[in-house]
C-alpha cells in the first residue's frame, strides 16, 4: 500500500527551527519528484518546496527562501524539509506528496498520494 508518513512538527517558537520527515512505503521513491505542501487554518493549501528525483532540482516559495531546505535520502525512502528562522505565519499542518508534474509553483492537483499531514505551530 502506497503511503507517506509525516513527523518532526510541534510548537516552537518565533526564530525556532524543526525539521519535518516524510517516509515513503509502497513505491519506488527514487522515481518521483516530492513536494512540501501547508495548510494554515482557513487558507488554501500551498506549495512551500519540491526537489526532484535525484536531488539536483529543488524550488521554494519566496516566503521561505534562505529559511527552508528541503533534502532526500532515496535509500532510507525518506525527504526531509528543514526549516529554520520560524514565523508565526509558518504556522500549519505541513503534508508531503508525490508530483506528478514538475510544475512551479506547484499545484496540489498536480500531486496524487499525500501524508496525513504533522501540525507546524510557531507562537511565543
Amino acid at each position: 500500500q502506497l503511503q507517506f508518513v509525516e513527523s518532526g512538527g510541534g510548537l516552537v517558537q518565533p526564530g525556532g527551527s524543526l525539521r519535518l520527515s516524510c517516509v515513503a512505503s509502497g513505491f519506488t521513491l527514487d522515481y518521483y519528484t516530492i513536494g512540501w505542501f501547508r495548510q494554515a487554518p482557513g487558507k488554501e493549501r500551498e506549495g512551500v518546496s519540491y526537489i526532484n528525483s535525484v536531488s539536483d532540482w529543488t524550488n521554494y516559495v519566496d516566503s521561505v527562501k534562505g529559511r527552508f531546505t528541503i533534502s532526500r535520502d532515496n535509500a532510507k525512502k525518506t525527504v526531509y524539509l528543514q526549516m529554520n528562522s520560524l514565523k508565526p505565519e509558518d504556522t500549519g499542518v505541513y503534508y508531503c506528496a508525490r508530483a506528478l508534474s514538475s510544475a512551479w509553483p506547484p499545484s496540489p492537483l498536480d500531486y496524487d498520494y499525500w501524508g496525513q499531514g504533522t501540525q507546524v505551530t510557531v507562537s511565543s
